[in-house]
């Protein structure tokens, strides 16, 4: 028998249990959609509208980056309607289930443009992004504030979010392959394989959101239910103003830009690294995305039991410090002339074994930090009274996705600086504007990665407050 939910000051905490597998499974396969839609922003988007289209690279990640601005307001407008929707689906489920076909026809009118004018054309970006990412908000982030309903156990947390993030990479990954594989046979600059990779992401992104729904459904009967005060809307603002206020929220706020930022322009010019740097051949790109999932499934059964070891901020630092480290280690050797050069056989043997350690690292950082965005529920509502998963984990994803905003922008910036030219045949690029490019990466990718490893260290709590905390919300509950 599942264990029911603890009344508090503001209505419930969720249980502290270990969630059934079943559940776990359905929830974590929700992630995918979003798996799908950030990998195929962050990789082939600016590509596709750069070289294919045929549009400035700058111009295309300003376009991008403005529909940024949008999401400033919707995503913790998601955020807080969610905390406060009332239905007999509870808060989050009919926002999940009202955002798959949205999300899906959003998608497929992004990667079929019609004939437009140059100005048209960058409209065309701006207004089918915004479309797809408020669909996106509108599943992520009530599915994303589900995770510290389903339990409130500090190590249980970690374990939630490991299959979040696997079936979340693993979407990605499956849909690189198939990309490469499948929908893009003759190449990514190729137009004609544009539509059918349209056509896979959302029927992807679509099953995926209602069978997490569905899944999920059951679990509506045991979440808390939040006592919801009618209130004038100046007041609601005033509180969500307080609850973002939060000292350990607004860390890994920080911590979030910044990798989520170095990441975004990691995956907005990996196409362009692999194909012009690198040289890939095509079978390369389909052992890279089956490379990058084995890194996904390392962080999967390594994050939690390091965590569970060390406390989540110590963990979570060490792997971001790692993640850095490994991802520029190919590139300042290779400018040191230090490592396998384009054509040896030893080349793809040792930047992919080096791909798979930085990906394990990596997405362990990202897993400690959304398990860390979790047990910030409780510490607000100790000092609020409320409980707010909506309004935080909106603006963690807010967050993730400048992933695909200012990582692109800054990714046509560095495109732009470095001289790169417009429909480049690899190989015939100059050696100048390669390793310009180069630099420009892995001086801003350092960058970034050790302020992320910095704000991560100065999380303010770990296992012992979390613990007192859940404990003193219970015995406020009992006394009720």
């Amino acid at each position: 028998m599942q264990p029911e939910a603890v009344q508090t000051m503001s209505g419930a905490i969720p249980p502290v249990r270990r969630v059934a597998a079943p559940i776990m499974l359905a929830y974590g396969f929700g992630a995918a959609a979003y798996g799908v839609k950030d990998l195929c922003f962050s990789t082939f988007l600016l590509l596709f509208y750069n070289q294919v289209i045929g549009l400035p690279s700058a111009e295309v990640g300003f376009a991008i980056m403005c529909a940024l601005l949008f999401d400033a307001v919707i995503d913790p407008a998601i955020g807080f309607l969610s905390d406060r929707t009332r239905s007999r689906w509870g808060r989050r489920h009919p926002w999940m289930y009202a955002s798959a076909v949205p999300i899906a026809a959003g998608w497929l009118l992004l990667w079929n443009p019609p004939a437009l004018s140059h100005y048209g054309m960058l409209v065309w970006v701006f207004a089918t992004a915004v479309v797809v990412r408020t669909a996106v908000s509108a599943y992520e982030v009530p599915s994303q504030a589900l995770s510290p309903e389903l339990s409130a156990d500090y190590d249980e947390r970690t374990r939630i979010m490991a299959y979040r993030y696997l079936f979340g990479w693993g979407g990605g990954m499956a849909m690189m392959m198939a990309a490469y594989g499948w929908f893009l046979p003759g190449g990514v600059l190729h137009r004609s394989g544009y539509p059918g990779f349209a056509i896979g992401g959302a029927v992807a992104m679509l099953v995926a959101i209602l069978v997490s729904a569905l899944g999920t459904h059951g679990e509506i009967k045991r979440l808390p239910r939040a006592e919801i005060a009618r209130q004038p809307f100046r007041a609601s603002l005033a509180e969500m103003g307080e609850t973002v206020r939060n000292r350990a929220f607004l860390i890994l706020m920080g911590a979030g830009i910044c990798y989520y930022s170095a990441q975004g322009i990691n995956f907005a010019l990996s196409n362009y690294l692999y194909a012009y740097v690198w040289q890939f051949a095509p079978w390369a790109y389909q052992l890279l995305a089956l490379t990058l999932l084995v890194g996904v499934i390392g962080a999967f059964l390594i994050a939690p039991r390091v965590a569970k070891r060390t406390g989540k901020p110590i963990a979570a630092m060490g792997f971001m410090i790692a993640a850095a480290l490994l991802l520029s280690t190919p590139y300042v050797l290779r400018l040191a002339g230090l490592f396998p050069a384009v054509g040896s056989p030893w080349l793809v043997p040792v930047l992919f074994a080096i791909f798979t350690v930085n990906a394990t690292c990596s997405v362990s950082s990202t897993i400690l930090g959304a398990s860390m965005m979790a047990d910030v529920v409780e510490h607000s509502e100790i000092e609020t009274g409320r409980r707010s998963e909506g309004v935080f984990f909106a603006g963690a994803f807010f967050v993730q996705k400048c992933t695909s905003g200012l990582g692109i922008f800054a990714a046509g910036s560095i495109l732009a600086l470095a001289g790169f030219p417009a429909a480049a045949q690899p190989g015939k690029v100059p050696i100048a504007a390669i390793d310009r490019l180069t630099l420009l990466f892995i001086c801003l990718y350092l960058g970034l990665g050790f302020a992320a490893a910095f704000f991560y260290r100065r999380f303010p709590f770990g296992r012992a407050e979390h613990l007192a905390r859940v404990a003193r919300l219970a015995e406020v509950g009992e006394g009720r």
